[in-house]
């Protein structure tokens, strides 16, 4: 059910008061959610689920941070990252979502949707990249698509990433400053920008349309980066029933010595490269 007004404005008030979190106290809530996604990767190989997690939002918005923290410390073979480009000119000629099928998990992954299908539902209807036919058909097929999903065994996690036009102004302002961060500013970012509003309906239409009680779309708060990739994590967690798996403790017991020899000589004529640093 959707928050009234005065609800969203004291949830506000709370994460303005909230808004320090020192990089000591996020590095710990980090170390233990990283350790909970060690369990659930344990787990998702003993049982295997076949699980999705879709990932949209403003431009700049903080996806990529969170899906970042999200896999660092796991393996690609179980959490799969899916960021697809721009259709070829022969995907273009076929069923729309049939190129994401083509991604979506065996048994035992995790598939992490760096934006999905729903580009049909914001960046193709702004920029008009699709007619208006195929935007209205897409929100109509939609629900019933992640049916099908659902049904055949597929846990869908769906999450928007939503911050504020002064957040947004400020971190694209960053990408332009910082030469490490500008090739993150595509001109598709910037007429984002330019079009504020109009993203603001389609994202508004888009979650009116295919938030269902088989695949809701969950916000998360962005505009604080930290608490975002925190609270985000922490609830993907809590949707998923995995359970730590009793395994023995590791011992490296002794190295063999048999065998021995300066195995440093053997490789000190071969080309090492400038020590610089």
């Amino acid at each position: 059910m959707a928050k009234k007004k005065s609800e969203r404005k004291n949830d506000m008030v709370k994460n303005d008061h909230k808004a320090k979190l020192s990089k000591k106290e996020y590095e710990a809530e980090l170390f233990k959610l990283h350790a909970e996604l060690v369990k659930l990767q344990g787990w998702v190989k003993a049982n295997k689920p076949k699980i999705i997690v879709i990932f949209e939002g403003r431009d700049a918005a903080g996806k990529g941070g969170v899906i970042k923290r999200i896999t660092e410390r796991v393996s690609p073979r179980v959490f799969r990252l899916e960021a697809l480009p721009a259709p070829s000119e022969r995907q273009k000629t076929q069923m729309y979502a049939q190129r994401y099928i083509q991604r979506f998990p065996a048994g035992g992954e995790i598939v992490l949707f760096d934006r999905s299908w729903y580009n049909r539902a914001g960046v193709e209807r702004v920029m008009k990249f699709c007619t208006k036919e195929e935007y209205e058909r897409f929100l109509i097929q939609a629900p019933m698509f992640e049916k099908w999903m659902v049904e055949s065994g597929i846990q869908l996690i769906k999450y928007w990433f939503d911050i504020s036009m002064e957040e947004q102004e400020r971190r694209f302002q960053a990408r332009i400053d910082d030469p490490r961060k500008i090739w993150k500013l595509s001109p598709m970012d910037v007429e984002s920008f330019k079009r504020w509003f109009d993203y603001s309906r389609a994202r508004d239409d888009m979650l009116a349309a295919t938030s269902t009680g088989w695949a809701p779309w969950y916000i998360v708060r962005a505009d604080n980066k930290k608490r975002a990739r925190l609270n985000c994590i922490s609830h993907l967690l809590s949707l998923i029933p995995y359970k730590e798996l009793s395994r023995e403790k590791v011992a490296l017991g002794k190295r063999s010595m048999k065998g021995q020899y300066d195995d440093q000589a053997s490789i000190a004529d071969f080309r090492h490269i400038p020590e610089k640093y």
